[in-house]
């Protein structure tokens, strides 16, 4: 049966949202768009209106494609007095839960929450998931125009749309980061690129390599100057959307963190944030200071680890203990201890801020395990470690 077509104001003409607009224009819809920026788009199968009021004075369906939940809020209420009493609010903003409850407490059965899964690619071919929340009447009335998109796939109401959106650009997140570990792991066994690519393919990684292949083969040093290629999903776009999650569940995210920290332009691809080069090696030369002092029980080492008014704090025999640098080197003899064969440590993070890093370690030493946690600072065009703690795993 064929859809009849619909009169669709898209309030956002950013990629996604003239990508949508495009989408739905080719089948046969009336649209009309409206940018935030006033800039025209051109060349595009829809008309443009500098007034958003005009542009949801006759249509059916109002498709909001926004940056974030302000944006929403802001364009919602300079459209409101224009809206048609039977008009739907469609939202496929990336927004914090509580935005979207907002929003649907405000327009009530007329408000539907759909946030989509996909990006540029995904609306020509129109493969998107579309994550809908709404009354379940309102959802069958548009649900045409969102199955021009993708595969609709409803949910219980619009905060868990956003939340579930959120959750997925998590894991979005986690596999760019996982990709940027193993790239910097070929890297340092001097494997071929097109290789460690090759065989990232075949794994769980296999369609984020493939999507992103051109960018993560590309020449030059990526993290300072980004592909020419259009992004499709910016780092400060996934980057706002972690913030958004760890705010809404109350929980931090070290991955947000990780994305904030990449040295690159904030508008380039996500693709890009897994080709951040590795630590450099005089961000671990302090650590690897530390670790020959505990190898060999040489005092020195620590001295050119630490600066002089460091201390090294934790819990020891149920009681907590701060020593200074001096305190801390007088409980080496300036020998490897019996058992040193069998003891090893590991540096298992590092996490660079500008002048500023932290770095985990994990030390077995016989039948003790501890976990170092080191805060260090780039003073005198040299890394230093200013601060130690460590627990002792019972």
């Amino acid at each position: 049966m064929t859809t009849p077509p619909r009169t669709i104001a898209v309030l956002g003409l950013g990629r996604m949202g003239a990508a949508v607009a495009t989408r739905l224009a080719e089948h046969a819809h009336q649209v009309i768009g409206w940018t935030r920026s006033g800039q025209p788009a051109t060349g595009s199968p829809f008309d443009t209106t500098p007034d958003p009021a005009a542009a949801v004075a006759k249509a059916d369906v109002v498709l909001l494609a926004l940056f974030d939940g302000r944006a929403c809020r802001e364009v919602v209420d300079q459209v409101r007095a224009s809206l048609r009493p039977d008009a739907i609010v469609v939202n496929t903003s990336t927004i914090a839960p509580a935005d979207a409850s907002a929003l649907a407490h405000e327009l009530g059965t007329s408000y539907v929450h759909a946030p989509v899964l996909g990006s540029v690619p995904a609306v020509a071919a129109g493969t998107l998931e579309v994550l809908a929340g709404a009354d379940p009447a309102t959802l069958d009335r548009v649900r045409p125009v969102l199955a021009a998109l993708g595969t609709v796939r409803p949910v219980a109401d619009a905060g868990t749309a956003a939340a579930l959106k959120l959750i997925a650009n998590s894991s979005l997140a986690g596999g760019v980061l996982a990709l940027r570990e193993a790239l910097r792991q070929g890297d340092a066994l001097g494997l071929p690129r097109t290789e460690v690519l090759d065989v990232l393919e075949l794994g769980l990684l296999g369609g984020l390599v493939a999507r992103k292949r051109s960018i993560l083969t590309s020449a030059g040093n990526p993290a300072t100057a980004a592909p020419t290629a259009p992004a499709q999903f910016t780092i400060a776009a996934l980057a706002k959307d972690l913030d958004l999650l760890a705010a809404a569940s109350g929980t931090p995210m070290r991955s947000a963190a990780d994305l904030a920290d990449t040295p690159t332009d904030p508008e380039a691809d996500i693709a890009v944030a897994a080709l951040t080069p590795a630590v450099p090696d005089a961000v671990l030369e302090p650590l690897r200071a530390y670790i020959r002092g505990h190898a060999t029980g040489d005092p020195a080492h620590f001295r050119a680890a630490f600066l002089p008014t460091a201390h090294v704090e934790g819990i020891r025999d149920g009681a907590f203990v701060s020593w200074g640098l001096d305190e801390y080197c007088a409980l080496f003899p300036g020998r490897p201890a019996p058992d040193e064969p069998t003891r090893s440590r590991r540096i298992d993070t590092v996490d660079v801020h500008g002048t500023i890093a932290t770095a985990t370690m994990t030390l077995r030493h016989g039948t003790d395990t501890f976990t170092d946690v080191f805060l260090l600072a780039h003073i005198d065009e040299k890394w230093r470690i200013t601060n130690k703690a460590y627990h002792r795993h019972p």
